[in-house]
């Protein structure tokens, strides 16, 4: 597998430096994202939100909100702006439902141009499909099933199969919209949304499998749903539900007031007006295509836009091993030697699987992003740093055992007060194999101290009845009382005795 490891960091090598950014101007609200460079797994770092509501009254008479107009066109010359004084490379200002759909959308964008001197691209309501699938994409390449990605004044529905975008369509289905076209009234709005639902003969193809939210309204409908279970990884971007548990949960949220919503924890009041029929919409999706489960997608329009910049190579890159790769770029001590350790490890995990081996390269690329810190505080950094990495490309699970891998690469493990809370989403499986995987990167270390050369003097073997580490003629320079202890650890993990030969 080391293979991919090489490719992974060649890909961290060659993302085009220099910062992006994208202006996302939607009917609801306005967002800048500064991202670190044009990459197979970008990071943002710099991210501002405006509400101005364009959208509002659309649906009447329209035209964009005159109000909200002069508000809107100042933040987005304060974004402009600010990116200009970040020094970004290109700035990217695409414009979705309410200008495309409004009368004086056009002469809006031509506004933003003249004050800014940047183009403004109104992006087609089938161009923002595609977008937005093709971000989702991004962060879950294999996605097989429906996204949807709800707007302040639209829905974006794309059927995706085994990763591959399909049919795509738009609809005028954002909470903005609905309030207006039904005035608010909920079986109403029930009636409009089912309409449009049973005109799209493909969502057939979808029934049973994963639904793929995309939006910040449905986003909060992740937030509320940790809250009210306790979930103890605050992370949208692959939270899973089962299908149950998003119909109930949609289907109340639907039917609350604005008093009662401003009451629920992991509600942002900037929602209040858009949850209830966002929910409303989720409800009627869900019940039309009767997901297998509902995966939350963080990745949406804007690194939809980011992804399609790169080349054929580049996308085809594993996002979470080149997050990986470029994280260990910035923090190894003596030059990546990834791909060695792996070799090195690959003789004690045979038969462990692709998803497995995916891990343990990833675990690999991270074994010495903690050695700047405090060394009584090393395992608790690795542990949170890793959990919370800003990578995609990985499930709450795989998350949790790479961070326990890297927390045991550094002395810690299972017992972690850090851990605690989490070590109930694994299996006893996953928890074993983090062990295995954290106690050899140890051993690797107190061997080589990370370096090559090293590494190649000494190797491991997993035999039925014991782990062996094979060590050069004249080895006895090598081994110690700290190898010792940590070759012990090994053998504790993989329940076997060891032995030097």
């Amino acid at each position: 597998m080391t293979a991919s490891l090489r490719k992974a960091a060649a890909t961290a090598r060659a993302a085009k430096s220099g910062r992006v950014a994208v202006i996302d101007i939607g009917s609801n609200s306005l967002r800048l994202v500064v991202f670190d460079k044009r990459s197979r797994c970008p990071v943002p770092v710099f991210n501002e939100k405006a509400q101005p509501g364009l959208g509002k009254g659309l649906e009447r008479n329209g035209h964009l909100n005159p109000e909200a107009i002069p508000v809107a066109i100042t933040n987005i010359r304060r974004f402009v702006t600010l990116a200009e004084a970040m020094g970004v490379e290109a700035i990217a200002l695409l414009a979705t439902a309410a200008v495309r759909d409004a009368k004086d959308g056009a002469l809006f964008a031509a506004q933003i141009e003249k004050q800014t001197g940047r183009k403004v691209q109104v992006v087609s309501g089938e161009e923002e499909a595609r977008l937005s699938a093709q971000g989702v994409l991004a962060g879950i390449p294999e996605a097989d099933g429906l996204m949807g990605d709800l707007g302040g004044g639209s829905l974006e529905l794309v059927r995706l199969e085994a990763g591959q975008i399909r049919e795509h369509v738009t609809l005028p289905l954002g909470p903005l919209r609905l309030a207006e076209a039904t005035n608010g009234d909920l079986d109403a709005a029930q009636k409009l949304i089912d309409r449009q639902f049973e005109k799209l003969g493909w969502l057939s193809q979808v029934k049973g499998r994963t639904l793929y939210p995309v939006g910040g309204t449905w986003r909060s409908l992740a937030r509320i749903h940790m809250e009210q279970t306790n979930y103890p990884l605050h992370i949208i971007h692959e939270y899973r539900m089962t299908r149950r548990q998003g119909e109930d949960l949609a289907g109340v949220l639907a039917h609350l007031g604005r008093k009662s919503l401003s009451n629920v924890a992991g509600i942002s009041r900037r929602r209040l007006e858009t949850v209830p029929l966002g929910s409303l919409v989720l409800e009627r999706l869900i019940k039309a295509v009767k997901p297998e489960c509902i995966l939350f997608s963080a990745y949406g329009l804007r690194e939809g836009f980011l992804f399609g910049t790169l080349d054929k190579s580049a996308q085809q890159g594993d996002p979470l091993l080149v997050g990986c790769a470029d994280l260990a770029g910035a923090d190894g001590r003596f030059g990546s030697v990834s791909d060695q350790i792996d070799d090195w490890l690959a003789p004690l995990f045979h038969g462990e699987g692709k998803a497995r081996a995916r891990l343990r390269e990833a675990a690999c690329l991270l074994s010495d992003i903690a050695w700047r810190e405090h060394p009584d505080y090393r395992a608790e950094h690795a542990f949170l740093r890793v959990l919370r990495l800003p990578v995609a490309g990985i499930t709450h699970p795989e998350r949790i055992v790479l961070a326990l891998v890297i927390a045991t690469r550094y002395g810690g493990g299972l017992e972690m007060p850090c851990a605690q809370g989490l070590l109930g989403l694994l299996t006893e499986d996953e928890r074993d194999f983090a062990l295995r995987v954290g106690t050899a990167l140890r051993l690797a270390y107190a061997l080589s101290a990370g370096t090559e050369h090293m590494l190649r003097l000494t190797k491991v073997a997993r035999r039925d009845d014991c782990i062996e580490l094979h060590l050069p003629k004249d080895g006895d320079a090598m081994f110690g009382e700290a190898v010792q202890r940590r070759l012990d650890a090994v053998g504790r993990a993989f329940r076997l005795p060891v032995a030097i030969a």
